[in-house]
């Protein structure tokens, strides 16, 4: 996951990646609310060292992807003031944990807890909160966790392909200069 490293093209939208396809975007600005918190910030400004020792939070309304590959956030270039983050891209492979909310008043959200990516100018332990100011959240999280679970299905399934592709197994036995014998063991067994 990381914070403002989205590439975008010239109308404000993400460059998809290699293989990548568009899943579901609402891209009507101002609909829809990320919240950040990252705890043990790190420095921010002109400091060098030491983050603020607490946590850090922003908060911003615009845009939203989900595609086969990751969900991104960017906020809306236009605006009386700087957005306090302009991106956001979170690989799906990333998300460690996700809560649906439903709160007794106010609109139900979600929240995600993610896996920073080194650099990236995120911290271990940071959360994601995200509501929909014009549509319901059942739908999104669905398609969300299905996209999900076949990218971690998909990337296990890589892996597993990798581990097939190890060198045979050969016995220390059968090593030059390996001896059978064991002066270890027990009275009446031979090896």
């Amino acid at each position: 996951m990381a914070l403002n490293w989205t590439m975008l093209d010239a109308r404000h939208q993400p460059v998809p990646l290699r293989d990548e396809t568009t899943i579901m975007s609402i891209d009507r600005d101002s609909q829809v609310e990320f919240s950040l918190t990252i705890p043990d910030a790190p420095p921010s400004g002109a400091a060098a060292t030491g983050g603020n020792g607490g946590v850090k939070k922003m908060k911003e309304r615009g845009k939203l992807w989900l595609t086969s590959k990751r969900l991104i956030f960017i906020a809306p270039k236009e605006g009386k003031t700087k957005p306090s983050f302009e991106s956001l891209s979170l690989p799906l492979d990333a998300i460690l944990s996700s809560k649906f909310e439903q709160p007794y008043f106010g609109a139900n959200f979600v929240v995600l807890d993610v896996k920073p990516s080194p650099g990236g100018g995120l911290t271990d332990g940071t959360s994601v909160e995200i509501r929909f100011y014009d549509r319901g959240l059942f739908e999104f999280v669905s398609v969300l966790e299905k996209t999900r679970e076949r990218v971690v299905y998909m990337k296990r399934q890589a892996a597993m392909e990798d581990d097939e592709n190890l060198p045979a197994y050969t016995s220390s036995g059968s090593a030059p200069g390996a001896s059978n014998s064991y002066a270890d063991t027990p009275p009446g067994y031979v090896a």
